[in-house]
């Protein structure tokens, strides 16, 4: 069961917010949320700086800060919070994030005495532009989920899908961050080499075998230098915060170029983030126990941590959701594909740190994490097409008659996330929208 500790004052079910959109049973991003992103108005030369979500409204840091509503720590990491990225936000730790959340769920209170301060603060989401909230340095995308590594696994080795090294060891690989774009990314089917069925020699052109992956990012915070690993005890309190991620795929290029070093041209033309980043303490009452199976192997010790077997998972629901350029065109809204729940991944974002750092490699404010594809332990649970078209051999059929195998253009891909039970206040992620454009000439 979880432990009290991870709770305090913000968490309380029964806060409520002078900004009345934040107060419905159903709203993303109640008073006990408060994700942080990076706006400006859009269709302005405005710079670009923090921001807080509350209801329907963002609450502009700089304005804040300006306006002097906060002091101390809190002041402090307001002011980090406000410029072009929150990298200098994410760089103070997890004392200075948690005076600046208390801070602001007491200012945004019913009743508050800064609501007069703050008030003018505030700046509608409907008109916002968002960029990606951090300058991430260096990505890793890990490979977290037992489920999809099973299904694809499956298809191309039937007799044996699971590698020997899944349940020792969590499997990552370094991509690229300069491709990774905002919700609202649009971008054009990747071009590559691909090696057709019975050839022997591979052709160029577009990817014919797109796909989505429906993950969670992780923003790390502090970080640690080179050389001192994070253990697994600490490895929480360097994660900011968490969003959702959609790492696309072109799988008939990474089929031909993935060994003997993995994916490449496959994986680095885009990936797409959710704006908001929902801190680790807003997560705090959606946590449960992190199990595994009575016949599978326990972790070794460094990434074994009492905390961790107690509450180190999150009960985060997850959906992948599907418009076509035809549904849009006849104001058909997006077909729900998958439903499943973070909670069935197979490590635990501390056990994802201590093994990024556990050779000595430095993690830096900013640098995210994907947990790879999240899929559950039901076919309707699959995290990407290749998993619920059975490789392709089994299309999908959407509401409208259309049927998919892998995306096409024009495909808007909506990934959409959030925590709720009995007793605590909703907590949402928003949305992760991608659309697939034609391939260059």
């Amino acid at each position: 069961m979880m432990t009290m500790t991870l709770l305090n004052e913000t968490h309380d079910p029964a806060l409520r917010s002078w900004v009345m959109s934040a107060n419905p049973e159903n709203a993303d991003f109640t008073i006990q949320n408060l994700p942080f992103a990076v706006f400006r108005r859009r269709d302005t030369n405005e710079a670009f700086r923090g921001g807080v979500a509350i209801g329907d409204q963002i609450l502009d840091l700089a304005a804040a800060a300006a306006s002097g509503a906060l002091s101390g720590d809190a002041a402090a990491a307001l002011q980090a919070a406000a410029g072009e990225t929150l990298n200098a936000l994410m760089a103070l730790g997890q004392p200075a994030w948690s005076a600046l959340r208390l801070a602001l769920s007491r200012a945004l209170r019913t009743g508050a005495v800064e609501e007069s301060q703050l008030a003018g603060c505030l700046v509608p989401q409907a008109v916002a532009e968002f960029a990606v909230p951090a300058r991430i340095g260096d990505y890793t995308d890990f490979y977290t989920s037992v489920y999809h590594a099973t299904n694809i696994g499956r298809q191309f080795r039937p007799d044996n899908p699971l590698l020997p090294n899944f349940k020792w060891i969590p499997i990552g690989y370094h991509g690229r961050a300069s491709s990774i774009g905002v919700s609202g990314q649009s971008f054009p089917r990747p071009v590559g080499q691909t090696l057709p069925p019975g050839a022997s020699v591979p052709v160029f052109g577009p990817c014919k075998r797109l796909d989505y992956e429906l993950e969670m990012g992780v923003f790390v915070g502090h970080g640690n230098a080179l050389g001192e690993p994070i253990a697994i005890t600490e490895a929480e309190a360097s994660v900011f915060g968490m969003c959702l991620l959609n790492d696309w795929s072109a799988r008939d290029i990474q089929a031909w170029e993935y060994q003997p070093l993995g994916p490449f041209l496959s994986k680095n033309f885009a990936s797409t983030i959710s704006p908001w980043i929902v801190t680790l303490e807003a997560l705090a009452p959606y946590r449960v126990a992190f199990t595994r199976p009575e016949r599978d192997p326990l972790p070794l010790p460094y990434l074994d941590a009492p905390a961790n077997r107690a509450q180190g998972a999150m009960d985060v629901q997850l959906e992948v959701l599907l418009q076509t350029q035809a549904m849009r065109e006849q104001g058909q809204a997006a077909a729900r594909l998958t439903r499943t729940s973070y909670r069935h991944a197979y490590w635990t974002v501390a056990q994802m740190v201590a093994h990024h750092t556990v050779n000595g490699c430095n993690l830096q404010p900013g640098d995210l994490l994907g947990t790879g594809t999240l899929s559950g332990p039901t076919l309707d649970q699959a995290g990407a097409l290749i998993e619920l078209t059975v490789g392709g051999k089994q299309p999908l059929t959407l509401p409208n008659g259309q049927t998919r195998t892998y995306l096409e253009d024009g495909d808007a891909v909506v990934l959409r996330g959030w925590c709720e039970k009995p007793g605590a206040a909703r907590i949402g992620f928003g949305e992760c929208i991608g659309t697939v454009l034609p391939a260059r000439a």
